[in-house]
């Protein structure tokens, strides 16, 4: 079997070496062509070596052509899977920390809120310039397999704009099937998921073991788990007041929403700090430094360590590998993929994207229809939805007042800053990433003329966040990682 596959993104210091793992694993792709692109050529050139020692001690002759010409790596690629972070850590800082100076507290700041709102700007111009060299010189009707945030305003783009087919990938509803079969007391594979919704606003919207609903026994059951009541809250509150469990973390939903991040001295009963994952200020900033800075840390050791497997042993769950099995081997393979909506979600706009169960097999991706959502789940997801094709016009079209109305529109932005608030802190991350914002050139010029001239609002620049843990040290982090692995 033979068709390229390249990787954009592919300095991703764990990530792309997973990806890669995943689709190693498949048998028949054991002679396909690779390639990998990114434009630190440092992480790139770590990466391949670590990926090509793994090819090498699983006797595979494959050879990853490694470059940072991303029009070279595209070159009659059929599969395109992408895992940029633009603007690097930066640029995520400015995401997380210019909007705690105004009170807007994020956990993540990639999907929603104001951090998702300005990342976007940055991932969309970005994949719009990727999608046409993809066109003019990727394999014909490539496809694009999108892993990066915000997923559904990036997938929009992409399909909208960019005339590249993409599917939106992300791992959310797996980590909670494995939730709910564990409060349930029933091994997952004998339980039947149907999950809709928005990429991280998708609601398990149907639970079945042996063709009986098992929705009513989610609540008492995670209220009585003594791990998950304090971990998820925010996710069990939702449950309580809605009817259904939310495929994201605690950490994710509590930002998309208005009503737990609103007030500073609240947040701590929403969240949890044994993992960042459960709601820490800024917690993904954090962990993605500390693991940045052991990765360029300790490297060596990390080169030392056994090669992965490609037995199928260390496949994760991550679809990539499954869809491309599935598209060019006809192995039958059902995922929640984002994908453009077109009546699938019949209560949700037309044009917007959409997590919905899709099977991927030798005919293509077909997605069946869902029907309506739960009302209040349409309203919460509505609600979301005009924020993303606000941000994505606005990234589109470099247009400034939309990104404002994007940011004023954002449930938790809104429920902490008022307009004039929310204007000038746009105005001031547009400053701070102006070199990743070619699109707003002309506006940000204007914008800079404005702050030399006129009186600013007053801001709280050393507000750190409701809930900010230390970032530890690449050692702290080297032990850590032994300690699991003693563990383990």
């Amino acid at each position: 079997m033979k068709f390229k596959v390249a990787f954009i993104g592919a300095g991703s210091l764990v990530f792309a070496r997973t990806l890669f793992t995943d689709i190693m694993s498949v048998p028949e792709f054991s002679d396909i062509d690779i390639a990998f692109t990114d434009i630190n050529a440092d992480n790139l050139a770590k990466v391949t070596q670590l990926c090509q020692q793994d090819l090498k001690a699983n006797k595979i002759q494959t050879k990853i052509h490694s470059t940072t010409d991303r029009r070279e790596a595209f070159k009659d690629a059929k599969y395109i899977v992408n895992c940029v972070r633009i603007g690097g850590l930066k640029a995520f800082e400015s995401d997380i920390e210019i909007p705690l100076k105004y009170g807007v507290d994020q956990c993540v700041g990639d999907t929603l809120c104001i951090g998702g709102i300005m990342y976007g700007q940055r991932v969309i111009h970005a994949l719009l310039e990727f999608c046409k060299d993809i066109r003019e010189v990727a394999a014909e009707d490539a496809i694009m397999l999108n892993y990066s945030n915000p997923n559904a305003m990036a997938t929009w783009a992409c399909n909208k704009y960019g005339g590249v087919k993409t599917l939106g990938l992300c791992h959310g509803e797996m980590h909670g099937e494995n939730q709910i079969a564990e409060v349930l007391g029933i091994p997952k594979e004998d339980l039947d998921f149907t999950c809709a919704g928005i990429n991280h606003q998708t609601w398990y919207i149907s639970i079945k073991h042996n063709g009986r609903s098992m929705l009513d026994k989610l609540l008492p059951a995670f209220e009585k788990h003594q791990t998950y009541r304090d971990e998820e809250k925010v996710r069990i509150d939702i449950l309580k007041r809605f009817g259904y469990y939310s495929t994201e973390s605690n950490g994710h939903l509590s930002e998309y929403l208005a009503w737990y991040r609103k007030r500073p001295d609240e947040i701590i009963n929403w969240i949890n700090l044994n993992n960042w994952i459960h709601g820490e200020t800024g917690g993904y900033l954090r962990i993605t430094k500390e693991e940045r800075n052991w990765f360029e840390t300790d490297y060596p050791k990390v080169l030392a360590e056994p090669a992965k497997k490609y037995d199928g042993s260390q496949r994760s769950f991550e679809h990539a590998s499954y869809i491309l099995e599935a598209l060019e081997t006809g192995k039958i393979y059902r995922g929640h993929f984002n994908i453009m909506n077109q009546g699938c979600i019949s209560n949700l706009p037309e044009e917007c994207v959409v997590e919905v169960p899709c099977y991927a097999d030798k005919n293509g991706i077909s997605v069946p229809a869902i029907g309506e959502l739960p009302l209040g789940l349409a309203a919460v997801c509505s609600q979301s939805i005009w924020v993303q094709k606000l941000a994505v016009e606005a990234a589109v079209n470099g247009d400034t007042a939309l990104l404002k109305q994007a940011a004023l529109m954002d449930p938790l932005t809104g429920a902490v800053c008022n307009p004039p608030e929310i204007w000038q802190m746009v105005d001031e991350m547009l400053i701070a990433q102006e070199k990743w914002l070619p699109q707003y050139q002309k506006e940000i010029k204007l914008i800079k003329e404005h702050w030399a001239e006129e009186t600013l609002i007053p801001t709280n620049n050393e507000y750190r966040g409701a809930a900010r843990l230390k970032e530890k040290t690449a050692e702290e982090v080297a032990e850590d990682r032994e300690q699991r692995i003693i563990t383990v």
